[in-house]
Protein backbone atom coordinates (compact mmCIF):
# COMPACT_ATOMS: atom_id res chain seq x y z
CA UNK A 1 0.00 0.00 0.00
CA UNK A 2 1.82 3.10 -1.27
CA UNK A 3 0.50 6.57 -0.45
CA UNK A 4 1.50 9.67 -2.37
CA UNK A 5 2.23 12.70 -0.19
CA UNK A 6 3.80 16.09 -0.73
CA UNK A 7 6.95 14.82 1.02
CA UNK A 8 7.19 11.73 -1.18
CA UNK A 9 5.70 8.29 -1.69
CA UNK A 10 5.33 6.23 1.49
CA UNK A 11 4.58 2.56 1.98
CA UNK A 12 2.90 1.52 5.22
CA UNK A 13 1.21 -1.53 6.70
CA UNK A 14 -2.35 -2.27 5.58
CA UNK A 15 -4.40 -4.80 7.57
CA UNK A 16 -7.74 -3.97 5.90
CA UNK A 17 -8.94 -2.07 9.00
CA UNK A 18 -6.24 0.56 9.46
CA UNK A 19 -3.12 1.82 7.77
CA UNK A 20 -0.01 2.12 9.91
CA UNK A 21 2.98 4.27 9.01
CA UNK A 22 5.95 3.69 11.31
CA UNK A 23 9.01 5.87 11.68
CA UNK A 24 8.11 9.03 9.79
CA UNK A 25 10.84 11.58 10.39
CA UNK A 26 9.66 15.00 11.52
CA UNK A 27 13.04 16.48 12.52
CA UNK A 28 16.58 16.36 11.21
CA UNK A 29 18.96 14.24 13.31
CA UNK A 30 19.99 16.27 16.41
CA UNK A 31 23.48 14.76 16.32
CA UNK A 32 27.12 15.84 16.05
CA UNK A 33 27.21 19.64 15.89
CA UNK A 34 23.43 19.73 16.47
CA UNK A 35 23.62 17.92 19.81
CA UNK A 36 21.80 19.93 22.52
CA UNK A 37 20.49 22.45 19.97
CA UNK A 38 16.95 23.20 18.78
CA UNK A 39 15.39 20.60 16.54
CA UNK A 40 15.05 21.48 12.86
CA UNK A 41 12.20 20.40 10.59
CA UNK A 42 13.02 17.64 8.14
CA UNK A 43 12.22 17.69 4.45
CA UNK A 44 10.89 15.04 2.11
CA UNK A 45 12.40 11.92 0.57
CA UNK A 46 13.16 10.80 -2.98
CA UNK A 47 12.49 7.10 -3.12
CA UNK A 48 9.43 5.36 -1.69
CA UNK A 49 9.83 5.40 2.09
CA UNK A 50 9.21 2.04 3.74
CA UNK A 51 7.26 2.97 6.89
CA UNK A 52 6.90 -0.62 8.01
CA UNK A 53 9.20 -0.98 11.02
CA UNK A 54 9.49 0.85 14.32
CA UNK A 55 11.96 3.76 14.32
CA UNK A 56 14.82 4.70 16.63
CA UNK A 57 13.92 5.47 20.21
CA UNK A 58 15.52 8.31 22.14
CA UNK A 59 18.85 7.52 23.80
CA UNK A 60 18.25 5.76 27.12
CA UNK A 61 19.45 2.82 29.16
CA UNK A 62 16.13 0.98 28.99
CA UNK A 63 16.33 -2.01 26.64
CA UNK A 64 13.49 -4.21 27.92
CA UNK A 65 9.93 -3.30 28.83
CA UNK A 66 8.43 -3.96 32.25
CA UNK A 67 7.43 -7.48 31.18
CA UNK A 68 10.97 -8.31 30.11
CA UNK A 69 10.31 -8.04 26.38
CA UNK A 70 12.70 -6.39 23.96
CA UNK A 71 11.44 -2.96 22.96
CA UNK A 72 11.20 -2.44 19.19
CA UNK A 73 13.51 0.15 17.69
CA UNK A 74 17.15 0.95 18.41
CA UNK A 75 18.22 3.67 20.84
CA UNK A 76 19.84 6.64 19.13
CA UNK A 77 20.29 10.39 19.34
CA UNK A 78 18.66 10.38 15.91
CA UNK A 79 15.17 9.87 17.31
CA UNK A 80 12.80 12.51 15.96
CA UNK A 81 10.22 10.15 14.50
CA UNK A 82 6.49 9.54 14.75
CA UNK A 83 4.18 6.59 14.14
CA UNK A 84 0.77 7.19 12.54
CA UNK A 85 -2.29 4.93 12.77
CA UNK A 86 -5.16 5.91 10.50
CA UNK A 87 -8.53 4.23 9.77
CA UNK A 88 -9.27 2.98 6.28
CA UNK A 89 -12.11 3.80 3.95
CA UNK A 90 -13.09 7.16 5.41
CA UNK A 91 -14.39 9.99 3.26
CA UNK A 92 -13.72 12.93 5.60
CA UNK A 93 -10.97 14.22 7.84
CA UNK A 94 -11.10 12.87 11.40
CA UNK A 95 -9.80 14.04 14.81
CA UNK A 96 -6.13 13.51 15.67
CA UNK A 97 -4.69 12.25 18.97
CA UNK A 98 -1.02 13.12 19.49
CA UNK A 99 0.48 10.85 22.16
CA UNK A 100 3.52 11.62 24.31
CA UNK A 101 4.94 8.68 26.27
CA UNK A 102 6.01 8.60 29.90
CA UNK A 103 9.23 7.39 31.50
CA UNK A 104 10.44 10.12 33.89
CA UNK A 105 11.91 12.12 30.96
CA UNK A 106 14.71 9.58 30.61
CA UNK A 107 13.03 6.39 29.35
CA UNK A 108 10.15 5.28 27.14
CA UNK A 109 9.12 5.58 23.53
CA UNK A 110 6.26 5.87 21.09
CA UNK A 111 7.07 2.33 19.99
CA UNK A 112 5.67 0.89 23.22
CA UNK A 113 2.14 2.11 22.48
CA UNK A 114 -0.42 0.60 20.14
CA UNK A 115 -2.77 3.08 18.49
CA UNK A 116 -4.34 0.61 16.09
CA UNK A 117 -7.53 -0.28 17.97
CA UNK A 118 -8.38 3.29 18.96
CA UNK A 119 -7.88 4.42 15.36
CA UNK A 120 -10.01 1.66 13.87
CA UNK A 121 -12.84 1.48 16.41
CA UNK A 122 -13.23 5.21 17.00
CA UNK A 123 -12.38 6.44 13.50
CA UNK A 124 -9.63 8.78 14.61
CA UNK A 125 -5.97 9.24 13.68
CA UNK A 126 -3.44 8.36 16.39
CA UNK A 127 0.08 9.79 16.25
CA UNK A 128 2.71 8.62 18.76
CA UNK A 129 5.91 10.65 19.19
CA UNK A 130 9.55 9.97 19.98
CA UNK A 131 11.46 12.98 21.31
CA UNK A 132 14.74 13.66 23.08
CA UNK A 133 15.12 12.52 26.68
CA UNK A 134 17.54 12.97 29.56
CA UNK A 135 20.41 15.38 29.09
CA UNK A 136 19.74 15.53 25.36
CA UNK A 137 16.28 16.98 25.97
CA UNK A 138 16.26 18.67 29.37
CA UNK A 139 19.58 20.27 30.37
CA UNK A 140 20.28 24.00 30.14
CA UNK A 141 23.25 24.94 27.94
CA UNK A 142 22.07 28.51 27.31
CA UNK A 143 25.13 30.04 29.01
CA UNK A 144 27.16 28.87 26.00
CA UNK A 145 25.45 31.12 23.47
CA UNK A 146 22.23 31.96 21.65
CA UNK A 147 22.31 28.74 19.65
CA UNK A 148 21.68 26.83 22.91
CA UNK A 149 18.84 29.08 24.10
CA UNK A 150 15.90 26.93 25.16
CA UNK A 151 17.99 23.76 25.40
CA UNK A 152 16.45 23.02 28.81
CA UNK A 153 13.22 22.40 26.89
CA UNK A 154 14.58 20.56 23.85
CA UNK A 155 12.26 17.60 24.43
CA UNK A 156 9.24 19.91 24.57
CA UNK A 157 10.52 21.80 21.54
CA UNK A 158 10.72 18.49 19.66
CA UNK A 159 7.04 17.91 20.41
CA UNK A 160 6.19 21.38 19.11
CA UNK A 161 8.08 20.62 15.90
CA UNK A 162 6.08 17.40 15.55
CA UNK A 163 2.84 19.31 16.08
CA UNK A 164 3.85 21.71 13.31
CA UNK A 165 4.57 18.72 11.03
CA UNK A 166 1.08 17.46 11.82
CA UNK A 167 -0.43 20.82 10.89
CA UNK A 168 1.35 20.71 7.56
CA UNK A 169 0.91 17.05 6.65
CA UNK A 170 -1.73 15.14 8.61
CA UNK A 171 -4.51 15.76 6.07
CA UNK A 172 -2.72 13.33 3.77
CA UNK A 173 -3.24 10.68 6.46
CA UNK A 174 -6.96 11.56 6.87
CA UNK A 175 -6.36 13.68 9.98
CA UNK A 176 -8.03 17.02 10.64
CA UNK A 177 -5.34 19.60 11.52
CA UNK A 178 -8.03 21.83 13.07
CA UNK A 179 -9.02 19.11 15.56
CA UNK A 180 -5.85 17.96 17.32
CA UNK A 181 -5.75 16.67 20.90
CA UNK A 182 -2.40 16.57 22.70
CA UNK A 183 -2.20 13.75 25.21
CA UNK A 184 0.21 11.85 27.42
CA UNK A 185 0.69 9.85 30.61
CA UNK A 186 3.07 10.38 33.54
CA UNK A 187 5.99 12.50 32.22
CA UNK A 188 4.12 12.51 28.90
CA UNK A 189 1.20 14.09 30.74
CA UNK A 190 3.66 16.59 32.19
CA UNK A 191 4.73 17.33 28.61
CA UNK A 192 1.08 18.12 27.83
CA UNK A 193 0.76 20.49 30.79
CA UNK A 194 4.10 22.07 29.90
CA UNK A 195 2.87 22.77 26.37
CA UNK A 196 0.05 24.83 27.86
CA UNK A 197 2.76 27.32 28.83
CA UNK A 198 4.36 27.41 25.35
CA UNK A 199 2.84 30.22 23.24
CA UNK A 200 4.57 28.86 20.13
CA UNK A 201 2.33 25.79 20.39
CA UNK A 202 -0.98 27.53 21.09
CA UNK A 203 -2.36 27.28 17.56
CA UNK A 204 -1.21 23.69 17.02
CA UNK A 205 -3.82 21.87 19.15
CA UNK A 206 -7.41 22.33 20.30
CA UNK A 207 -7.80 19.98 23.29
CA UNK A 208 -5.62 18.33 25.93
CA UNK A 209 -5.64 15.04 27.86
CA UNK A 210 -3.23 14.55 30.77
CA UNK A 211 -3.08 11.20 32.58
CA UNK A 212 -1.25 11.12 35.94
CA UNK A 213 0.93 14.18 35.25
CA UNK A 214 2.93 16.61 37.28
CA UNK A 215 3.21 20.18 36.01
CA UNK A 216 5.77 22.74 34.93
CA UNK A 217 6.59 25.13 37.75
CA UNK A 218 10.38 25.26 38.27
CA UNK A 219 12.29 28.37 37.31
CA UNK A 220 15.41 27.75 35.29
CA UNK A 221 18.39 26.95 37.48
CA UNK A 222 22.09 26.98 36.63
CA UNK A 223 23.06 23.28 36.46
CA UNK A 224 26.82 23.94 36.46
CA UNK A 225 27.60 22.66 39.94
CA UNK A 226 25.50 19.51 39.52
CA UNK A 227 27.12 18.70 36.19
CA UNK A 228 30.63 19.44 37.45
CA UNK A 229 30.03 16.94 40.23
CA UNK A 230 28.47 14.37 37.90
CA UNK A 231 31.33 14.65 35.38
CA UNK A 232 34.05 15.10 38.01
CA UNK A 233 35.45 18.18 36.28
CA UNK A 234 36.94 21.39 37.68
CA UNK A 235 35.76 23.77 34.99
CA UNK A 236 32.47 25.55 34.39
CA UNK A 237 32.68 24.58 30.74
CA UNK A 238 30.58 21.44 30.87
CA UNK A 239 29.52 21.81 27.22
CA UNK A 240 32.89 20.88 25.71
CA UNK A 241 33.22 17.50 27.42
CA UNK A 242 29.55 16.68 26.83
CA UNK A 243 29.91 17.36 23.11
CA UNK A 244 32.74 14.82 23.01
CA UNK A 245 31.16 12.16 25.21
CA UNK A 246 29.49 9.10 23.76
CA UNK A 247 25.70 9.11 23.85
CA UNK A 248 25.77 6.12 26.19
CA UNK A 249 28.04 7.92 28.66
CA UNK A 250 25.67 10.88 28.62
CA UNK A 251 22.79 8.52 29.42
CA UNK A 252 24.66 7.43 32.53
CA UNK A 253 24.65 10.98 33.92
CA UNK A 254 21.96 11.08 36.59
CA UNK A 255 20.78 14.63 37.13
CA UNK A 256 17.03 14.26 37.45
CA UNK A 257 15.19 15.62 34.44
CA UNK A 258 12.02 17.56 33.85
CA UNK A 259 10.58 20.78 32.46
CA UNK A 260 11.60 24.24 33.58
CA UNK A 261 9.99 27.59 32.89
CA UNK A 262 12.97 28.62 30.79
CA UNK A 263 11.45 31.78 29.30
CA UNK A 264 12.42 30.70 25.81
CA UNK A 265 10.13 27.73 25.12
CA UNK A 266 8.04 27.32 28.27
CA UNK A 267 7.12 30.91 29.09
CA UNK A 268 4.89 30.35 32.11
CA UNK A 269 4.18 27.69 34.71
CA UNK A 270 1.26 25.40 33.94
CA UNK A 271 -1.10 27.00 36.45
CA UNK A 272 -0.20 30.56 35.47
CA UNK A 273 -0.46 29.75 31.76
CA UNK A 274 -4.01 28.44 32.19
CA UNK A 275 -4.94 31.61 34.06
CA UNK A 276 -3.26 33.85 31.48
CA UNK A 277 -4.98 32.22 28.52
CA UNK A 278 -8.37 32.31 30.24
CA UNK A 279 -11.23 31.55 27.86
CA UNK A 280 -8.70 31.30 25.03
CA UNK A 281 -7.36 28.09 26.56
CA UNK A 282 -8.37 24.57 25.59
CA UNK A 283 -10.75 21.99 27.11
CA UNK A 284 -8.97 19.54 29.39
CA UNK A 285 -9.60 15.91 30.35
CA UNK A 286 -7.40 14.97 33.28
CA UNK A 287 -7.12 12.34 35.99
CA UNK A 288 -5.08 9.80 37.90
CA UNK A 289 -5.37 6.36 39.49
CA UNK A 290 -6.37 5.39 43.01
CA UNK A 291 -3.13 3.55 43.87
CA UNK A 292 -0.52 5.18 41.66
CA UNK A 293 2.35 4.42 44.02
CA UNK A 294 2.16 0.62 43.91
CA UNK A 295 4.03 0.64 40.62
CA UNK A 296 7.04 1.85 42.62
CA UNK A 297 6.52 -0.20 45.80
CA UNK A 298 5.23 -3.29 43.95
CA UNK A 299 2.52 -3.32 46.59
CA UNK A 300 5.03 -4.33 49.28
CA UNK A 301 5.19 -3.02 52.85
CA UNK A 302 8.95 -3.24 53.33
CA UNK A 303 11.06 -0.11 53.69
CA UNK A 304 13.65 0.79 51.06
CA UNK A 305 16.82 2.90 51.58
CA UNK A 306 15.69 5.58 49.15
CA UNK A 307 12.17 6.04 50.55
CA UNK A 308 12.99 8.76 53.10
CA UNK A 309 14.72 11.01 50.57
CA UNK A 310 12.17 10.29 47.87
CA UNK A 311 9.24 10.93 50.18
CA UNK A 312 10.44 14.48 50.72
CA UNK A 313 11.19 15.02 47.02
CA UNK A 314 7.85 13.66 45.83
CA UNK A 315 5.97 15.77 48.36
CA UNK A 316 7.88 18.88 47.26
CA UNK A 317 6.98 18.07 43.64
CA UNK A 318 3.34 17.68 44.66
CA UNK A 319 3.43 21.14 46.25
CA UNK A 320 5.18 22.75 43.26
CA UNK A 321 8.32 23.41 45.28
CA UNK A 322 6.66 24.11 48.62
CA UNK A 323 7.87 22.89 52.01
CA UNK A 324 6.94 19.17 52.24
CA UNK A 325 7.26 18.79 56.02
CA UNK A 326 3.76 19.88 57.10
CA UNK A 327 2.16 17.59 54.52
CA UNK A 328 4.33 14.61 55.48
CA UNK A 329 3.47 15.14 59.14
CA UNK A 330 -0.24 15.44 58.37
CA UNK A 331 -0.14 12.30 56.22
CA UNK A 332 1.60 10.38 59.01
CA UNK A 333 -1.01 11.55 61.50
CA UNK A 334 -3.81 10.39 59.22
CA UNK A 335 -2.21 6.99 58.62
CA UNK A 336 -0.24 6.29 61.82
CA UNK A 337 -0.12 2.55 61.18
CA UNK A 338 0.92 2.74 57.53
CA UNK A 339 3.92 0.59 56.68
CA UNK A 340 6.92 2.28 55.03
CA UNK A 341 5.83 0.86 51.69
CA UNK A 342 2.24 2.03 52.09
CA UNK A 343 3.37 5.49 53.20
CA UNK A 344 5.60 5.80 50.13
CA UNK A 345 2.74 4.63 47.92
CA UNK A 346 0.40 7.26 49.37
CA UNK A 347 2.83 10.07 48.57
CA UNK A 348 3.18 8.98 44.94
CA UNK A 349 -0.59 8.80 44.65
CA UNK A 350 -1.09 12.22 46.25
CA UNK A 351 1.56 13.82 44.03
CA UNK A 352 -0.39 12.97 40.89
CA UNK A 353 -3.76 13.55 42.51
CA UNK A 354 -3.06 17.06 43.73
CA UNK A 355 -1.73 18.02 40.31
CA UNK A 356 -4.82 16.82 38.46
CA UNK A 357 -7.33 18.33 40.88
CA UNK A 358 -5.55 21.69 40.98
CA UNK A 359 -5.24 21.77 37.20
CA UNK A 360 -8.93 20.92 36.82
CA UNK A 361 -9.89 23.62 39.32
CA UNK A 362 -7.79 26.33 37.70
CA UNK A 363 -9.01 25.36 34.23
CA UNK A 364 -12.62 25.53 35.38
CA UNK A 365 -12.05 28.92 37.00
CA UNK A 366 -10.53 30.18 33.76
CA UNK A 367 -13.84 29.51 32.03
CA UNK A 368 -12.78 26.42 30.08
CA UNK A 369 -14.31 22.98 30.45
CA UNK A 370 -12.35 20.53 32.60
CA UNK A 371 -13.30 16.92 33.24
CA UNK A 372 -11.71 15.00 36.11
CA UNK A 373 -11.50 11.21 36.44
CA UNK A 374 -10.13 8.65 38.84
CA UNK A 375 -9.33 5.12 37.68
CA UNK A 376 -10.15 2.61 40.44
CA UNK A 377 -10.23 -0.70 38.60
CA UNK A 378 -7.77 -2.99 40.38
CA UNK A 379 -5.27 -4.99 38.34
CA UNK A 380 -6.35 -8.63 38.11
CA UNK A 381 -3.43 -10.37 36.45
CA UNK A 382 -1.69 -12.65 38.99
CA UNK A 383 1.66 -10.83 38.88
CA UNK A 384 -0.07 -7.55 39.78
CA UNK A 385 -2.50 -8.85 42.41
CA UNK A 386 -1.18 -6.43 45.08
CA UNK A 387 -1.03 -3.37 42.86
CA UNK A 388 -4.65 -2.21 42.74
CA UNK A 389 -5.31 0.57 40.24
CA UNK A 390 -1.65 1.39 39.77
CA UNK A 391 0.24 3.98 37.73
CA UNK A 392 -0.32 3.50 33.97
CA UNK A 393 -2.95 0.78 34.48
CA UNK A 394 -5.57 2.73 32.50
CA UNK A 395 -3.44 3.07 29.37
CA UNK A 396 -4.65 -0.23 27.92
CA UNK A 397 -8.20 1.04 28.47
CA UNK A 398 -7.62 4.37 26.77
CA UNK A 399 -6.21 2.66 23.68
CA UNK A 400 -8.36 -0.48 24.20
CA UNK A 401 -5.44 -2.73 23.33
CA UNK A 402 -7.39 -5.66 24.81
CA UNK A 403 -9.19 -5.89 21.46
CA UNK A 404 -5.93 -6.50 19.58
CA UNK A 405 -4.69 -10.06 20.23
CA UNK A 406 -1.30 -9.10 18.78
CA UNK A 407 -0.84 -5.91 20.81
CA UNK A 408 2.56 -5.40 22.43
CA UNK A 409 1.25 -2.77 24.87
CA UNK A 410 1.57 -3.30 28.62
CA UNK A 411 -1.56 -4.56 30.38
CA UNK A 412 -2.36 -5.04 34.07
CA UNK A 413 -5.76 -6.65 33.53
CA UNK A 414 -6.95 -9.96 32.12
CA UNK A 415 -7.98 -9.40 28.52
CA UNK A 416 -10.24 -12.47 28.71
CA UNK A 417 -12.34 -10.85 31.43
CA UNK A 418 -15.62 -9.65 29.87
CA UNK A 419 -15.90 -6.70 32.23
CA UNK A 420 -12.37 -5.58 31.40
CA UNK A 421 -13.22 -5.63 27.70
CA UNK A 422 -16.49 -3.77 28.24
CA UNK A 423 -14.98 -1.01 30.41
CA UNK A 424 -12.06 -0.58 28.01
CA UNK A 425 -14.35 -0.21 25.01
CA UNK A 426 -16.47 2.36 26.83
CA UNK A 427 -13.48 4.36 28.13
CA UNK A 428 -11.79 4.52 24.71
CA UNK A 429 -15.13 5.65 23.27
CA UNK A 430 -15.27 8.35 25.95
CA UNK A 431 -11.77 9.51 25.01
CA UNK A 432 -12.83 9.70 21.36
CA UNK A 433 -15.95 11.71 22.21
CA UNK A 434 -13.77 14.30 23.92
CA UNK A 435 -11.49 14.42 20.88
CA UNK A 436 -14.41 14.88 18.53
CA UNK A 437 -16.62 17.29 20.44
CA UNK A 438 -14.54 18.93 23.18
CA UNK A 439 -16.54 17.33 25.96
CA UNK A 440 -16.66 13.65 26.94
CA UNK A 441 -19.74 11.45 27.07
CA UNK A 442 -19.88 8.07 28.81
CA UNK A 443 -22.14 5.42 27.34
CA UNK A 444 -23.47 3.97 30.60
CA UNK A 445 -24.27 7.20 32.48
CA UNK A 446 -26.57 10.09 31.68
CA UNK A 447 -23.86 12.74 31.78
CA UNK A 448 -20.36 13.49 33.03
CA UNK A 449 -20.57 17.05 34.35
CA UNK A 450 -17.59 19.32 33.96
CA UNK A 451 -15.51 19.95 37.06
CA UNK A 452 -16.27 22.97 39.20
CA UNK A 453 -15.07 24.07 42.61
CA UNK A 454 -18.48 23.55 44.22
CA UNK A 455 -19.39 19.93 43.42
CA UNK A 456 -15.90 18.81 42.36
CA UNK A 457 -17.43 16.25 40.00
CA UNK A 458 -15.21 13.26 39.29
CA UNK A 459 -15.82 10.25 37.06
CA UNK A 460 -14.95 7.02 38.88
CA UNK A 461 -13.87 4.22 36.54
CA UNK A 462 -14.19 0.73 38.02
CA UNK A 463 -16.36 -2.23 37.04
CA UNK A 464 -18.76 0.46 35.87
CA UNK A 465 -18.78 4.25 35.61
CA UNK A 466 -20.25 6.72 38.06
CA UNK A 467 -19.89 10.42 38.85
CA UNK A 468 -19.10 11.29 42.47
CA UNK A 469 -18.48 14.58 44.25
CA UNK A 470 -15.72 15.62 46.68
CA UNK A 471 -13.86 12.32 46.34
CA UNK A 472 -10.56 13.99 47.28
CA UNK A 473 -11.80 16.03 50.23
CA UNK A 474 -9.94 14.16 52.99
CA UNK A 475 -6.55 14.43 51.26
CA UNK A 476 -7.21 17.97 50.10
CA UNK A 477 -7.17 18.90 53.78
CA UNK A 478 -3.67 17.43 54.03
CA UNK A 479 -2.49 19.42 51.03
CA UNK A 480 -4.08 22.57 52.46
CA UNK A 481 -2.07 22.16 55.64
CA UNK A 482 1.06 23.23 53.79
Amino acid sequence: MVKRTRLGDINGIDDNKIQTFLGIRYGEPPINERRFKASVASGGWKNTFEATSFPNRAMQLKLLDADGRKIPGKVSEDCLFMNIYTPKNISKLVPVLVWMHGGAFKNGSANEFDGSVLAEQQQVVVVTLNFRLGAFGFVDFSRFGAEYAGSASNGVRDAILALQWIQDNIEEYSGDPSNVTISGESSGGTMVLSLLGCPSADSLYQKAIACSPTCAYRDLEDPTNKIRLALNINTDDYLSPMLKMSSLDICNIELGFGPHVDGEVIKESTFQAIKSRGVNGVPLLIGSNSREGTLYTEGKDQDQPHYKLWNSGLAREMLCGGNPDPYLAALKAKYPDASPGKFHELIWTDMFRRTVTETARITAEAGIGAWLYRFDKAANLPQYKNYGATHAAEMAYMFNTFDNPKSHAREFHDRNDKNVRSVARDWSTTIASFMKFGQPSVKSIESWPAYNGKEENCLIIDDDFKVSQHVDSSHQKLWASC
